[in-house]
């Protein structure tokens, strides 16, 4: 099992540079995996649905392609609700925030 450095762990966390904000369709903008986090606690099933049905696995994409993290992005394809892929990003912030000290 690879160990997960300091540095990486920063990046992780880090926000995105502007240009690859995710525009949420319920008019939220997210720059970082806690604004994911606190967006999909609280956003409606119908705006989770819009990201993540017909084929469409975009808040995975936004987090492999754009904040470089693979396993998250993993496990939220692998998250069959909201609620679900919640836990999964506040999962990870956690784990990512202990490597930080």
């Amino acid at each position: 099992m690879a160990v997960m450095k300091t540095e990486m762990a920063e990046r992780l966390l880090s926000t995105v540079p502007e240009q690859y904000f995710f525009f949420c369709h319920d008019d939220r903008v997210l720059k970082d995996l806690k604004d994911l986090s606190e967006a999909l606690a609280c956003m409606s099933d119908h705006t989770y649905a819009y990201h993540t049905t017909d084929g469409k696995s975009d808040f995975s994409s936004w987090v492999r392609d754009i904040v470089g993290d693979d396993k998250l992005a993993r496990d939220l394809v692998k998250s069959s609700n909201r609620q679900q892929a919640a836990k999964q990003v506040e999962k990870r912030i956690s784990f990512l925030t202990t490597r930080l000290a």
